[in-house]
């Protein structure tokens, strides 16, 4: 696995214009493989997408690439995660940051991401099962924050940006398929810049808001 995992970064990761060097070490250093269900565990380093049931998926490496080296994670931040998924992103953040906070709404997800994430002793982060969408989030403000699945609109963005401390950073995907834009909000103040950083598509979250549509 670790000629896969050198494959990775330099035939995926790096190609895709990510070269802060904390996370291509970060990367390089975590085995994917320990994320991935059993499956697929010999696509633990392509460049796809992997199935986590019907309405959610891993994110494909260069998009986690892309998404940490935007996030610019210090070690002394805590970040707020939604959508934890397997863990792998959750772990990578841990390595990146001092502490982190995340959510997954499926509770089998979120229960064998704190079963992996555990055994790799990262004990600076807690899982907990919710639904980004439904209530007010615990524990902030923090200083990243990384949505892991899509939105179909900006509608939650003024929510999540006032979880931001002076300085922080969000990351999030905000469209429909077959095209959407993944985009950097950083906190100055009272003002939130927006970045459009590259075009995807990835899952939407589970009960993210519907645009409405118009009828005729």
């Amino acid at each position: 696995m670790d000629r896969a995992r050198f494959n990775m970064i330099e035939q995926q990761v790096r190609p895709w214009d990510v070269l802060n060097q904390r996370v291509l070490t970060v990367m390089r250093n975590l085995p994917r493989e320990a994320f991935v269900p059993d499956a697929y565990r010999g696509l633990a380093y392509a460049d796809i997408e992997i199935p986590l049931g019907q309405r959610t998926s891993m994110l494909a490496p260069k998009v986690v690439g892309r998404m940490l080296q935007a996030l610019e994670v210090q070690p002394h931040e805590s970040v707020f995660e939604i959508g934890t998924g397997t863990g792998y992103g959750t772990a990578c953040l841990a390595h990146l940051g001092e502490q982190v906070f995340s959510i997954e709404i499926d509770p089998d997800l979120a229960e064998g991401a704190r079963v992996r994430l555990n055994a790799m002793g990262l004990s600076q982060v807690e899982v907990h099962t919710a639904d980004a969408f439904a209530g007010q989030v615990q524990g902030g403000p923090f200083d990243v924050i990384a949505v892991t699945g899509s939105v179909p609109t900006a509608e939650p963005l003024a929510a999540l940006e006032q979880l931001l401390t002076d300085g922080g950073r969000l990351f999030i995907v905000v469209g429909e398929q077959p095209l959407m834009e993944a985009m950097r909000i950083t906190r100055i103040g009272n003002d939130f810049r927006r970045e459009s950083l590259f075009e995807t598509s990835i899952a939407s979250l589970e009960n993210a808001p519907l645009p409405e549509r118009f009828a005729f």
